[in-house]
């Protein structure tokens, strides 16, 4: 079976050196594998996402050498057939509408977790038609999960496990304002797209779960996970887009695409020290079980610190 892999990013703003991280990782194991990449625009928020950021990542990418072999539509143009994967799981009865306030999933006597979200307790989940009808706030829709373990094995990570009933509780799958929500967008992207490989960063492990469990609902192919480690700041925090001087309007005044790519090589675990390499070069040297798992702290300087 040909291997397919994305890149999919989110046009919110400047790519950072942990996006150009994860974007290359996902491009060498397609690569290596023979296989196509396809590039995907997660443009599901309207308030934050615009269209020339989606042009500016396209030539970013462009400039790291980091190329594809088709463009799936944006996901702002895919509304109805994330309505459509909506009414089937309606017509299995495991939608119901969620009316809580932000204020009110973030209480400090709420459950959290690990990752620091909240796990939802479900205030709303047995909610009658005439208390549903007292409500007078706009609901979000939620997802009833099962009270059992789910587990994959990570290509990188290793056994991931989980019980979504206990560590997640029941997901929003639409917002309240009509957006649907991630997770059911990109496992029916992902389908349409025919993806066999997902390479991501580590810190959208714990959502890979929620996305098995929508894909034995809806009788979606699951593709195979590789979660990469994440570039942090020397506080822990993963690299965000606020770190202007490591995003690639900053980068690319002090570094050339080779510099980027042989030094993130280096960081992955691909190279045996920083040198200047492109792409193209690290291709039929590639292979996972090289690749470090454990997260690496970057300076602002673009120093690492390896432990």
């Amino acid at each position: 079976m040909k291997t397919v892999g994305r890149f999919a990013p989110s046009p919110s703003g400047r790519m950072h050196l942990g996006n150009v991280f994860s974007a290359m990782m996902a491009w060498l194991s397609v690569r290596s594998a023979g296989g196509e990449m396809v590039l995907r625009i997660e443009d599901l928020d309207p308030d934050r996402c615009r269209p020339e950021y989606a042009e500016q990542l396209k030539r970013d990418l462009a400039w790291l050498g980091l190329d594809w072999d088709r463009e799936q539509t944006p996901q702002s143009r895919r509304t109805e057939a994330y309505r459509a994967q909506f009414a089937r799981l309606e017509a299995m009865g495991l939608v119901y509408p969620c009316y809580c306030t932000r204020s009110e999933l973030h209480a400090a006597s709420a459950p959290h977790a690990s990752d620091g979200n909240v796990i939802y307790a479900g205030t709303c989940r047995a909610l009658t038609p005439a208390e549903r009808a007292e409500k007078t706030r706009r609901p979000a829709w939620r997802l009833r999960v099962p009270d059992r373990d789910t587990a994959f094995r990570d290509g990188v990570q290793g056994v991931y496990r989980e019980n979504l009933a206990h560590d997640c509780g029941d997901f929003i799958i639409r917002r309240s304002d009509g957006v649907y929500a991630y997770q059911l967008a990109v496992v029916t992207d992902d389908a349409e797209a025919g993806v066999t490989q997902i390479v991501r960063g580590q810190d959208l492990l714990s959502s890979t779960p929620r996305q098995l469990y929508l894909q034995e609902l809806l009788g979606l192919p699951a593709p195979d996970y590789y979660h990469v480690p994440l570039l942090t700041a020397p506080d822990g925090r993963r690299l965000s887009k606020r770190e202007k001087s490591l995003d690639l309007g900053a980068l690319q005044i002090t570094h050339t695409p080779e510099q980027l790519i042989g030094t993130l090589a280096f960081l992955a675990g691909l190279q045996p020290e920083p040198a200047p390499a492109a792409p193209s070069t690290l291709v039929s040297g590639f292979l996972w079980k090289n690749v470090r798992s454990d997260n690496v702290v970057i300076h602002s300087e673009f120093r690492c610190n390896i432990s």
